[in-house]
């Protein structure tokens, strides 16, 4: 007796903030995989447990190549493996099935949209930086993650109200600091 194969969904967004909801709605799945971080490379933990669990018979479903790796060594290398083990992959997006039956056909396809959407995100990073630069230019781009700047005076402070035995939690929310920022501002302040 052959065991009915299981559907598998695999969803990825890249941060936290990001919804997953479009992505394969309306498709009966059995099991689900979900991660929200980057596809940069393979070190996704969803993805690794999905890579793990999927076996003979199953299907796995994605929505499109972009959501299964930004680039097409690692959609190729998820793809083969996943094949190799007897699980077919489906993208929905762009309508391709793989499985271990040979399919040229689906191979020129894997290999030219996975092409063609890594090609699409160098063009995005290339017009990102070409407005980064620009904006630097005009004196407008402030950076991302940049730590806020304190005053002299307000590491001065920072040495008062430390002496005088405040909690530096309290001096960090007050300066809108992190706590670690500081300690960092008192070793500053002594080391001067």
């Amino acid at each position: 007796m052959s065991r009915k194969g299981r559907v598998i969904g695999y969803r990825r967004v890249s941060s936290l903030d990001q919804n997953t909801g479009r992505q394969l709605d309306g498709v009966n799945l059995d099991v689900e995989f979900e991660d929200k971080v980057s596809g940069k490379d393979m070190a996704r933990p969803e993805l690794m447990a999905l890579m793990k669990t999927a076996y003979v018979g199953d299907t796995v479903v994605v929505h499109s190549m972009d959501r299964l790796a930004r680039n097409l060594v690692d959609l190729k290398k998820i793809v083969s493996e996943l094949v190799s083990k007897g699980v077919k992959v489906q993208f929905m997006k762009e309508s391709l099935t793989f499985s271990d039956e040979k399919n040229l056909y689906s191979e020129l396809m894997l290999n030219l949209m996975g092409s063609f959407a890594e090609f699409e995100r160098s063009l995005i990073k290339s017009r990102q930086m070409e407005g980064i630069a620009v904006r630097k230019q005009a004196g407008l781009y402030k950076g991302v993650g940049r730590k806020r700047e304190i005053t002299d005076d307000q590491i001065a402070e920072i040495g008062r109200r430390v002496s005088a035995g405040e909690k530096k939690t309290t001096i960090a929310t007050d300066l809108k600091i992190s706590r670690e920022s500081v300690y960092k501002y008192l070793k500053k302040a002594k080391e001067s």
